[in-house]
């Protein structure tokens, strides 16, 4: 895919669905890193289910904290890796109460200083709640620019380090959740819905399978 056909493939993604967002439940940013360290291995429906038990009880760093690990566990026992998670939540609130006035910090380093966040994790809270043109990429935005041709490497890091030089700066804030949405939903690991693709005419993947069905016809 060149760079005429990644704009374009955004502009249509946009005409799509022009503002995409997060499909996790949160209304402060320390809601949104909560639930972002718990959907690791998780999906946001799960998540959102725990959390919307969690946050009208528990929903400031402090207030989980005197949850404590077992109290905290109960309202995310539905969750894959709830043990390990209550525990990272648990001192990531102590970490910010300690060390940054209960706040959400705004830079990378300081993010993924605290337990149970990495850079992914890091990612989704620069772009989401502070606006930042960073890229958070998961198994699906993985796959999907891989697939696509839009971006190829073999590690996740380097598919993020390509798509930030090559996704088109005016679509650099959104393109991690018009990415996610669209692996999600239509660029699935085991059938991808092509025919229901706005993108398809744009992807290598596709143009392929149409290469090998004109050859067999």
């Amino acid at each position: 895919m060149n760079q005429a056909q990644r704009r374009e493939f955004f502009a249509t993604l946009k005409a799509h669905n022009p503002a995409p967002t997060t499909e996790l439940n949160y209304s402060s940013p320390f809601e949104l890193l909560v639930a972002v360290i718990l959907s690791a291995q998780a999906t946001d429906v799960g998540v959102n289910k725990a959390t919307d038990k969690l946050y009208p009880v528990a929903n400031t760093p402090q207030a989980i904290l005197d949850l404590g690990v077992e109290g905290l566990k109960h309202y995310i026992k539905t969750i894959g890796l709830f043990n390990s998670k209550a525990e990272n939540v648990i001192k990531t609130c102590r970490m910010l109460l300690e060390q940054h006035g209960g706040e959400v910090p705004q830079d990378r380093a300081a993010l993924e200083a605290l337990p149970g966040v990495g850079r992914k994790t890091a990612n989704v809270i620069l772009n989401t709640v502070f606006k930042q043109p960073v890229m958070a990429v998961d198994t699906h935005i993985f796959r999907l620019s891989n697939r696509t041709g839009l971006a190829k490497g073999k590690t996740v890091r380097a598919v993020e380090d390509k798509l930030m030089k090559v996704v088109p700066s005016e679509y650099m804030l959104d393109a991690h959740h018009w990415l996610i949405l669209h692996g999600r939903y239509v660029c699935t690991a085991r059938k991808p819905k092509c025919g229901e693709c706005c993108v398809s005419h744009l992807c290598d993947f596709f143009r392929d399978q149409q290469r090998r069905a004109d050859r067999c016809a």
